[in-house]
């Protein structure tokens, strides 16, 4: 069952209307001062002590985690993919369709592994207790892998996506927006383009950073198409540019379905309890239901949803 929002907008961090109205009941006593007679202000403080409560759970959890939880299994996963890719550019070498098949969707499932879960557990400086090891594996698989600028990712990852994973319309897919697209071409045929838009998105939003920070990212998004690139024509023996261009775009955007679908992350045992425990609701149910869901209500849930917004008190 994947995680899905409830059928209001309002936040997972504490329901945010629910916060509100309670102020609103409150009494003023004599001696508080204006802001605490302002509700919006009230409501604000409760959904921060909501998530703050919430964030130290999770990292009590964490703590408690043995170091196979925390690192070792995540760190499988992703050995198991580097050893997987010398195999995916070899079997590209191959005349027969078959084989060739094989090596695209081995590349595709490594590029995604590295791209969603790798980018995910870096976001969070989950895959090491070092604090430069850390940047480095956010650096390798944010931009490299990625072709994403760091500092947005993890800034889009943590502050808007994890605050807003539970609402409808302001979800992890809202920072996606193409308005300008009709329903059935962004949900089936511009996932398929991700590996061209992401690098453009990328280069946008360097605007907003400092030039040594442009600098980098510039060159660590080229330093990883490039690889690819002469991987595929040095390893996998392609002659045509176009065609090796062509594979690029077919193994990184295999898999972008999925992302664009499904809201992937989250820290489900424990975020659902404390909802439960909260009387804040939280709702589960099936892929196809919600995809049928998201379809028929589009332009409500994304064309005119309002903005996200950044929320204190994550990480």
């Amino acid at each position: 069952m994947w995680d899905m929002e409830p059928k209001e907008r309002r936040m997972v961090s504490g329901n945010l209307g629910s916060s509100q109205q309670t102020a609103k009941e409150t009494p003023v006593s004599p001696t508080c001062n204006d802001s605490c007679r302002d509700p919006g202000h009230a409501g604000v403080r409760k959904e921060g002590m909501l998530m703050g409560e919430l964030e130290a759970l999770v990292q009590e959890m964490v703590k408690t985690s043995s170091w196979w939880e925390r690192h070792g299994l995540d760190w499988f996963i992703l050995a198991l993919n580097f050893l997987a890719l010398p195999l995916g550019f070899l079997c590209l070498r191959s005349q027969s369709t078959l084989v060739c098949a094989l090596g695209i969707i081995i590349l595709g499932v490594v590029h995604h592994t590295f791209t969603v879960k790798g980018s995910h557990l870096a976001s969070h400086g989950a895959l090491s207790n070092s604090k430069h090891w850390s940047r480095f594996w956010v650096l390798f698989f944010v931009e490299v892998c990625t072709s994403f600028t760091a500092e947005q990712a993890t800034h889009g990852h943590v502050k808007l996506h994890h605050g807003y994973t539970n609402v409808v319309g302001l979800g992890d897919s809202s920072t996606w927006k193409v308005p300008i697209l009709n329903r059935y071409v962004y949900m089936f045929f511009a996932p398929l383009m991700l590996p061209i838009i992401t690098p453009l998105v990328a280069l946008g939003l360097l605007r907003k950073e400092e030039p040594r920070t442009v600098l980098r990212t510039l060159c660590l998004m080229s330093l990883g198409l490039f690889s690819h690139y002469w991987l595929l024509i040095k390893v996998s023996g392609f002659q045509s540019p176009g065609f090796a261009l062509l594979c690029m775009l077919i193994t990184r955007g295999l898999l972008a379905h999925p992302y664009i679908h499904v809201n992937i992350f989250q820290v489900k045992p424990v975020v659902s309890q404390f909802l439960q425990r909260n009387h804040l609701p939280y709702n589960e149910d099936s892929y196809l239901s919600r995809l049928w869901l998201f379809l028929s209500r589009y332009e409500e849930l994304m064309v005119h949803a309002p903005p996200i917004t950044d929320l204190v008190g994550l990480q």
